[in-house]
């Protein structure tokens, strides 16, 4: 498993190195075939209140599945490291429930590494429905080729957080979407 950790406003002495290392190393027990763990730190500068801490866990296993999770409410750099691993926990156990539930056999050779794995441990056993989730609603979206400019705008007069366009520079489809600090990302698929 390789580790990555990128900061922001944020020293990597070595008892936080230690720390990080100590803690997501403990993530192969409970999934298995880790190829890569991001760890982003930031600290957020704040002009009223105190600063805070944000910590964003990104892991990928061989089979090109991503997982995520962050905390962004501690004002302690460790204390939000260790919310953010308590999220990747529930991830990883949700992930693997929806393995078990929807493989039907397909996924033998993977329910078998999952199955020789340890439970994630979480604090809070949270009371899931084992209800099948289903898709509700199918919608068909028609495409005008548009710059990213007039796509934020059509974004903003529909009051979405997303939307879908065919991007006129770069003849490719695109996902714009509100990022949480109030920014915008744009989303282009590419068939692997």
């Amino acid at each position: 498993m390789e580790l990555k950790i990128h900061t922001r406003n944020v020293d990597v002495s070595p008892r936080l190195q230690e720390h990080v290392e100590k803690k997501v190393s403990k993530l192969d027990r409970y999934l298995p075939n880790i190829q890569e763990v991001r760890v982003d730190l930031a600290i957020e500068r704040r002009k009223q209140g105190s600063d805070q801490a944000i910590a964003q866990l990104t892991l990928r296993n061989t089979r090109g599945v991503i997982l995520r999770a962050e905390d962004k409410r501690q004002p302690d750099i460790y204390a939000a490291l260790d919310v953010a691993l308590d999220k990747m926990y529930r991830q990883i156990e949700r992930y693997k429930g929806k393995r078990k539930r929807r493989g039907g056999g397909r996924y033998a050779e993977v329910d078998a590494d999952l199955a020789a794995v340890e439970p994630a441990p979480l604090e809070e056993v949270e009371e899931e429905e084992e209800g099948k989730t289903a898709i509700v609603r199918r919608k068909q979206v028609s495409l005008i080729p548009m710059s990213e400019e007039e796509a934020i705008d059509q974004m903003e007069l529909l009051g979405h957080s997303f939307f879908i366009f065919y991007n006129a520079e770069s003849a490719k489809l695109g996902v714009l979407y509100r990022r949480e600090d109030g920014n915008y990302g744009v989303l282009e698929p590419e068939v692997v």
